[in-house]
């Protein structure tokens, strides 16, 4: 198997030539050696692969704020409350941005090393770390106008004045993916004059240039420093825009796979156990080309460990409005991480919302528009981007998971709960590492208020919790939230006794079902441990007929607690409207 270190080498040669990188290499080796020095790494098997992950991993998705409570940093009552009530459901928490910004809730970041002190410290995080995995986001492409990296560029010290993409305005730039309804160019007024600097995101969140080796070091040696304070999973954040080439899309370049390769092969060279995800809200094949390649005489991916399912969102947003799983079912049935040590990162809210852009090809034009206007009609809110004419087009729905599933007039009645954790149990079963937003864990509603104050739609769901407020309303039996965070922590904690729930674990969809239902056996193969995870997507009551189900002397309902003695098929059910399954075969 080619080794990470010649895999530095090769890839260094691809981005900056084979006559500069020795040179870089010999840079970067000193900055690994320096880490290696620093830390310990703890030991991988040889072939580790498949204990990388297990049924037991679920991610919490929370801000480093979003917890607080007066005596305390933010980030020690987000420790306090993952440790007393999701030690069970939980054994990963992924913080987003917390370090100190000046925009976009963290995704501007003043300064990568830092935490900000208005969250807590660097203790803080470590003490999260005793009981749980963390994944750490690399906020990579773009770094904040206040950083001292751009206040250094506009007074062009080296080497920052070379840390920026410098472009002339009249560059032909109209092929570049946009992201955002915003000018692509900001204006610098720099020491030597005006320049436009490219800017992805916002004037505030300026990219980075990794043309220049310099930058690729920097970058390079603060991943390491984030596997020295903690970090399992580092999430590449808005990867796919990280290289420009004038006159391309600028999204996807073959030197932005490159970037992430060599990436990947420093991390496998100093910290092994520290896995790669990618963020990249685009459509599935592109998504999961991330996955990489195979390495050399391995069974092994050369780019990310986990990517997230985009698609999956959208998907179970169109299959709940519809009440119909043929599209969803089809295409999980297409479904395959490439390499036995890869899986995917499964999730239906964000911080961000919900992207469509993943859907299209997936959903017919109507049907998105339709999930436009639902959003709209449950009190949510539309980001648009820009297009190469000229024109915008739909590229996030903002809205809670719980108000973007539910009709107001239901939201707040059992079968409200019932739709919505019916769509949970869907992302739980199916094949992959759950990531699980905050507010989703809640049910929490939209919160308009919150848009007011930041004259943002992403601050839609992203409200804090004042930790009195919150424990007043978990102790009202009552109320829906309650009833949310209940149920839904019994799913996980389910879920995690099951070995058949592996991210690894063999995942078959039945096609032969009622349209309403969604249905897929999960099998592990090391422990014969076998589910039969059925949903029904909609508000009617179904009887079912399986006849071609595993042997086996029996099955039984994990999550309703129906016991069926008889292994002979067919077997007979009835499922009530929204009503989960996880049948487990004796």
């Amino acid at each position: 198997m080619i080794s990470p270190k010649q895999r530095i080498h090769n890839h260094l040669a691809l981005l900056y030539g084979e006559d500069s990188a020795p040179i870089i290499e010999s840079a970067l080796w000193d900055r690994i050696n320096a880490f290696n020095q620093r830390y310990s790494t703890p030991p991988v098997e040889k072939d580790a692969d498949s204990s990388r992950f297990s049924e037991k991993d679920a991610l919490l998705i929370t801000y480093g704020n979003q917890f607080q409570q007066p005596g305390q940093t933010p980030l020690q009552t987000l420790a306090s409350f993952l440790e007393h009530n999701l030690r069970e459901a939980f054994n990963g928490v992924h913080i987003l941005p917390f370090f100190p910004f000046t925009s976009d809730d963290g995704f501007s970041v003043v300064d990568y090393r830092e935490v900000n002190p208005q969250f807590g410290s660097w203790e803080d995080i470590a003490q999260i770390g005793c009981g749980f995995r963390l994944m750490f986001d690399a906020v990579i492409n773009h770094i904040s106008s206040q950083s001292a990296w751009y206040q250094s560029y506009l007074r062009q010290e080296p080497p920052f004045d070379q840390y920026f993409i410098e472009v002339d305005p009249n560059e032909d730039l109209s092929k570049v993916f946009r992201p955002r309804a915003l000018p692509l160019l900001t204006r610098a007024e720099t020491s030597n004059g005006t320049r436009f600097v490219w800017s992805t995101f916002s004037e505030d969140q300026l990219d980075l240039n990794y043309a220049n080796p310099k930058v690729m070091l920097e970058i390079l040696d603060l991943l390491l420093f984030y596997v020295e304070r903690g970090a399992s999973l580092i999430r590449l954040d808005a990867i796919a825009y990280l290289w420009k080439e004038i006159g391309t899309s600028c999204i996807h370049l073959p030197k932005t796979h490159e970037a992430v390769k060599l990436m990947r092969a420093v991390l496998d060279a100093a910290s092994p156990q520290t896995l790669i995800i990618t963020e990249t809200n685009v459509p599935h094949k592109e998504n999961i080309s991330y996955f990489g390649q195979a390495i050399a005489g391995s069974h092994r991916s050369d780019e990310a460990q986990l990517v997230y399912q985009f698609p999956l969102a959208p998907l179970l947003l169109h299959t709940f409005r519809v009440g119909d799983a043929s599209i969803l079912r089809d295409w999980a049935a297409s479904l395959q991480p490439p390499y036995p040590s890869t899986t995917f990162f499964n999730f239906t809210a964000s911080h961000d919302g919900i992207g469509v852009m993943p859907a299209r090809g997936l959903i017919d034009k109507d049907d998105l528009e339709a999930l436009v206007q639902q959003t709209i009609h449950h009190g949510g809110q539309v980001s648009y981007k820009s297009n190469e004419d000229g024109s915008k087009s739909v590229y996030e729905l903002n809205t809670t998971w719980y108000d973007a599933i539910n009709p107001p007039a239901q939201a707040d009645t059992r079968l409200g709960v019932s739709r919505f954790l019916a769509s949970q149990t869907v992302m739980l079963s199916l094949a992959g590492v759950p990531g699980v937003y905050v507010h989703s864990l809640f049910g929490s509603r939209n919160c308009h208020t919150c848009v007011q104050e930041s004259g943002r739609a992403r601050s839609i769901n992203r409200q804090v919790f004042q930790m009195a407020d919150l424990r007043a309303l978990l102790a009202n039996p009552s109320r829906t939230q309650t009833q949310v965070f209940r149920d839904y922590c019994r799913l996980l904690r389910i879920r995690r006794q099951q070995t058949a729930f592996h991210p690894n674990a063999s995942q078959e969809i039945l096609q032969n079902l009622p349209a309403q239902v969604f249905g897929l056996l999960r099998v592990d193969a090391a422990t014969q441990g076998t589910i039969l995870c059925l949903v029904n997507c909609s508000s009617n009551e179904i009887d079912l007929e399986l006849e071609t189900l595993p042997d086996a002397a029996g099955w039984q309902d994990l999550i309703g607690g129906l016991v069926i003695e008889t292994g002979t098929t067919p077997i007979f059910l009835h499922i009530d409207a929204y009503q989960s399954m996880w049948l487990k075969a004796d």
